[in-house]
């Protein structure tokens, strides 16, 4: 692992506030091509500056901690936004928090997952992770997924996959419990599961790197991380006009454009991660994808709940028999590849062919 700086550089301060900035100048605006193109780039900066600061966070704070920063903090401005565009859209949106929540859980479960094991397995043959924290994540995330996303497909209390208040108020008390439930483990009581092992399943010597940051450098970086994460769910709410022009005019479904916007939400996670296996450190990748898909679920069930109170017509939760079963799918062979505590370049490649089935069929249904 590469020594991380204690120092804050100065593009990792500068870019976040500057596409903060941009954003506010730009919201709810009709951009011309230069506009986009700008916008475009201080979203991709704002996302290598989040990945900075959730590294320093992490550094700080340690393991499995770190991973929680990030994947939380993701998720609880991507619920604002589902909110915020559920208020403001009207009808065309009464599925918008099941397609977000579905395609975050396959780009989690599936893409992040899936490019974790395949770098780690190029990287030592053999990608070496906990079964035990990651199948426990794993069966939450699973549990979840079911009971918000599939259920509501079978009720008979609304037509429609909906749920009636009460069904959706459980659902709501469910997610909240588990997710609670499953943090206090992976924090507290079996920690360990959730930390990096090596092939003879022992935990992973402490690297040769720079010393912690200071309390005060790691509490601007996470300040600095909660504006990158805002500057880069706004900015692709922002370029989202454009996405959707982009998309009509190549005759692709109008819900293809929450995958588009749930790939670049779920960019700097992607990324951590990505680094993360590359140092052999796959266990703290899984946690980060397996941790988010649950944070996503979890967190985004009763915040849907809660505004649904205001929110006019239905919700419409249950997925679609297509989606069930690429849902199915994924459950299945990620126990698969869970169970055995270790995965080669094979399992890291049959999930990404099932995030790219996931997005085929999206753009054709």
């Amino acid at each position: 692992m590469t020594a991380l700086r204690s120092r804050l550089t100065d593009w990792t301060v500068a870019v976040p506030l500057l596409a903060v900035l941009v954003l506010a100048l730009t919201w709810n605006r009709k951009l011309a091509g230069p506009l986009v193109v700008v916008v475009a780039v201080l979203l991709a900066g704002a996302v290598l500056a989040a990945v900075h600061h959730a590294e320093v966070v992490a550094h700080k704070v340690g393991e499995p901690f770190g991973s929680l920063v990030l994947a939380v903090a993701v998720t609880v401005i991507e619920v604002a936004l589902i909110v915020t565009l559920m208020i403001s859209g009207g009808a065309e949106t009464q599925s918008l928090a099941r397609d977000t929540v579905f395609a975050a859980v396959m780009i989690t479960c599936n893409g992040i997952l899936g490019l974790s094991l395949l770098l780690g397995a190029l990287r030592r043959r053999v990608a070496v992770f906990n079964s035990e924290g990651t199948g426990g994540a794993l069966a939450t995330v699973a549990t979840l997924a079911v009971l918000s996303l599939v259920v509501p497909s079978f009720t008979t209390s609304r037509p429609g996959p909906e749920f009636s208040p009460a069904q959706l108020t459980f659902a709501a008390v469910a997610s909240l419990a588990l997710y609670g439930l499953f943090v206090m483990v992976q924090t507290g009581r079996h920690r360990d599961y959730f930390l990096p092992v090596t092939a003879e399943g022992g935990p992973v010597e402490a690297e040769e790197h720079a010393e912690p940051p200071s309390t005060r450098t790691a509490l601007i970086s996470l300040g600095l991380l909660l504006v990158a994460l805002v500057a880069v769910v706004g900015d692709a709410k922002t370029v989202s006009p454009t996405i959707e022009a982009v998309v009509a005019r190549v005759n692709l479904p109008q819900s293809f454009v929450g995958v588009v916007i749930a790939l670049l939400v779920l960019l700097p996670e992607t990324l951590a991660a990505t680094r993360a296996a590359r140092r052999n450190r796959v266990q703290i990748s899984l946690n980060l994808a397996l941790g988010s898909a649950m944070a996503s679920i979890g967190l985004t069930i009763p915040a849907i709940a809660l505004a649904s109170i205001w929110l006019e017509g239905p919700l419409l939760l249950g997925l679609g028999g297509t989606q069930m079963t690429l849902l199915a799918l994924t459950v299945v062979t990620g126990v698969l590849t869970v169970v055995p505590g270790r995965a080669t370049v094979l399992q890291g490649g049959v999930h990404l062919v099932l995030l790219a089935a996931f997005v085929f069929l999206a753009a054709s249904p």
